[in-house]
């Protein structure tokens, strides 16, 4: 069967369910901070499972370094990316998340949903072997509840593409 390519991923993969956990205190202290399993299992003590086909963002805070290059990766050294240093989804969480949970979505606020320093890309092998797309460099995420909103996100259909820029929305109920 193979993988989607961006022109293939079904409209209703593309909205779903908004859950969005925080690890910004965590990432704060260690700037490769990955999110683990046990994270994601206190989340879910606390706001109940995750629903299948549900959008899962990471809020890493590294949405506020948006726009300094030097924050936001950890280096800025032209054509250089072997010494990058940002937060995303660990393995296990990935694979409990992809697996267990079956979410539509894995995004984040940080250029890669695997950390800086990854070699192997193995958050995004469990991603892409699985056909959930990775959202990367979300903005605002501080702006959404960890559960409540409905997200709607709308890559580029590109012909064959394995990415592209994306309209990303979310739907917040009024209080």
């Amino acid at each position: 069967a193979g993988t989607w390519t961006t022109d293939e991923i079904p409209l209703e993969r593309l909205n779903g369910n908004g859950i969005v956990m925080d690890v910004s205190a965590q990432a704060s202290i260690d700037p490769d901070y990955r999110l683990t399993l046990q994270d994601v299992l206190e989340f879910e003590k606390e706001y109940g499972d995750i629903p299948e086909s549900s959008i899962v963002m990471l809020r890493t805070g590294w949405g506020k370094k948006y726009g300094d290059k030097l924050a936001y990766l950890g280096d800025d050294t032209p054509g250089e990316a072997s010494n990058l240093h940002f937060p995303g989804y660990g393995e296990e969480s990935a694979l409990y998340l992809v697996e267990t949970r079956q979410v539509s979505i894995l995004g984040i606020d940080t250029a890669s949903i695997d950390y800086g320093p990854s070699t192997d890309f193995i958050v995004h092998r469990i991603a892409c072997d699985a056909n959930v797309p990775g959202l990367e460099n979300v903005a605002n995420l501080d702006l959404l509840p960890a559960t409540g909103s409905w997200i709607i996100a709308l890559p580029m259909k590109i012909e064959g593409g394995s990415g592209g820029p994306a309209r990303i929305v979310a739907l917040v109920p009024r209080n």
